[in-house]
């Protein structure tokens, strides 16, 4: 028999220094992001709850891909294990069990773990915890198990496509500035937020595993338990030697990074808007095939935009982190204007929400150009930060923007 024992270890990472979920914690009420996985401060340190005195959780959990009848669970783990989830409708009633088996094999002896729940319902209420078994030693015919690690139990609402209602954050251009998210967090407002949506160079460039979990993952701790956000590529993170690992971490419905969803009132398709120079651009190394890739997006998009669901939409918001408009001469700018352009005028989308320039701007329709607003958050740099909340029900959409001293920086309601 094994019993808890409550440690911070060195898996906390040095991090949490600057960035303590207790901090998170007082950025909003109790139905904000930072609370959204019951418990606050409470809860996080019960994430950090082994059951012996080895540390084996990393970071994590944080919630990937929701969909009306699904939704993944991500986390890593410094040392290989065998992982599973424990759901159901009650914090109390975690009486279902979900692993990953691929052609037969449970997943086993793994660091970066990711398992999808695929038996729920819209708009419901659901909880889980993670749990994580240290594998010792895999040899083929003996298997030897170490110390398990259990989390405390988490929440989490799937989508409803029918549902009222909608409120989401979206950050961008971060540039691996971890500490600009709780000096932006502060002003998320006071409502419940259904997900947040990452637009891209959260990233200088990718280095490796603890990048993401330093810059990123250990800043939404106490947040991504119970908000999913969604994680769109910008350009730098096509760069550095780690950049082909980034599917292992982010998503999961599908390998590609461009993908649809709808939550409530409003259809999302999220495009991949890949490099800003030519592909053979010598930063590039021969590494590069960004020109293809978008001439095959355009085609998806055009099978996209023409589903029932889009159509019936009320809202019909397309993310690119690179701009079609109002970014400069670039050759990714014209790229994915000549790739997506008369596609999305065409389906009469309502909003392009975008990143990239560094300057923050919301763009009346253009004549002959873009026949919808085309909105632009800010850069890293203190003073252009900015975070986008976006309320919408089946009346009105309402995005607000507001840089990181809470200023209001623009505005629109469709």
């Amino acid at each position: 028999m094994t019993k808890r024992v409550k440690g911070m270890g060195p898996g906390r990472r040095k991090f949490l220094s600057l960035l303590s979920v207790a901090g998170l914690a007082g950025l909003g009420p109790a139905n904000s992001l930072a609370a959204a996985s019951d418990g606050g401060a409470d809860r996080q340190r019960s994430r950090d709850v082994i059951l012996s005195g080895d540390i084996i959780l990393k970071a994590g959990p944080y919630l990937q891909s929701p969909f009306p009848d699904r939704i993944t669970v991500r986390w890593l783990t410094h040392v290989p294990c065998f992982s599973w989830i424990e759901y159901g409708a009650g914090k109390d009633r975690l009486d279902k069990k979900a692993e990953t088996i691929n052609d037969g094999l449970v997943q086993a002896y793994n660091t970066v773990h990711a398992i999808t729940i695929d038996d729920l319902g819209p708009g419901q209420k659901y909880y889980y915890r993670i749990c994580s078994k240290k594998v010792e030693d895999f040899q083929p015919y003996q298997v030897t198990y170490g110390d398990t690690y259990l989390s405390d139990a988490y929440s989490f609402e799937t989508p409803d496509p029918h549902g009222e209602g909608v409120s989401f954050l979206i950050f961008n251009d971060i540039h691996d500035r971890p500490e600009s998210f709780p000096l932006l967090l502060k002003y998320q407002g006071g409502d419940k937020k259904d997900f947040v949506f990452l637009n891209g160079d959260m990233f200088d460039f990718q280095t490796g595993e603890d990048q993401l979990v330093d810059h990123l993952l250990t800043p939404f701790a106490g947040l991504s338990a119970g908000i999913p956000f969604f994680f769109s590529r910008g350009n730098h993170e096509m760069r550095g030697k780690f950049a082909r690992h980034l599917p292992e971490y982010f998503n999961s419905d599908s390998p590609e990074f461009y993908f649809s969803f709808q939550w409530g009132p409003v259809y999302a398709i999220v495009l991949d808007s890949g490099e800003d120079k030519n592909d053979d651009h010598p930063q590039y190394f021969g590494l590069a095939d960004f020109d293809r890739y978008r001439v095959h997006q355009a085609e998806w998009l055009k099978k996209e935009v023409e589903k029932p669901a889009f159509k019936k939409a009320k809202y019909k918001i397309v993310f690119s982190h690179i701009p079609l408009y109002h970014a400069g001469d670039w050759h990714g700018t014209n790229h994915c204007r000549e790739s997506w352009g008369t596609i999305l005028n065409e389906a009469k989308i309502d909003l392009l929400i975008s990143g990239h320039t560094h300057v923050y701007g919301i763009h009346s329709p253009v004549k002959g150009q873009h026949n919808y607003p085309v909105v632009i958050g800010g850069g890293p740099q203190d003073g252009k930060r900015t975070i986008i909340r976006v309320n919408a029900d089946r009346k009105r959409l309402n995005l607000e923007m507001l840089d990181d001293g809470g200023r209001q920086v623009g505005q629109m309601t469709i």
